[in-house]
């Protein structure tokens, strides 16, 4: 199953190699990553595709939260086309 994760962080060399290292320990591959500027020039706004069974996306959600530059991650709510 398909999940997106949104991610702000720290606007500090080597925060995205971090949060892709983190991935790439547990074999899990990123499918889309897209890295945009928020109002803040300190801060960016990464939101990454990744599939994955559930459990194994709330561990690395937790893991993400635990890294440094790492200032929240959240899971954007799928809306339903009618």
């Amino acid at each position: 199953m398909k999940h997106t994760l949104s991610i702000l962080l720290q606007n500090e060399a080597g925060a995205l190699v971090r949060v892709a290292g983190l991935f790439a320990a547990r074999n899990c591959n990123i499918d889309s990553l897209h890295v945009a500027p928020t109002q803040d020039p300190e801060v960016s706004q990464l939101t990454l595709v990744m599939q994955g069974a559930e459990g194994t996306v709330q561990q690395i959600i937790e893991q993400t939260r635990k890294l440094v530059d790492v200032i929240e991650v959240s899971r954007p709510v799928a809306l339903a086309h009618s």
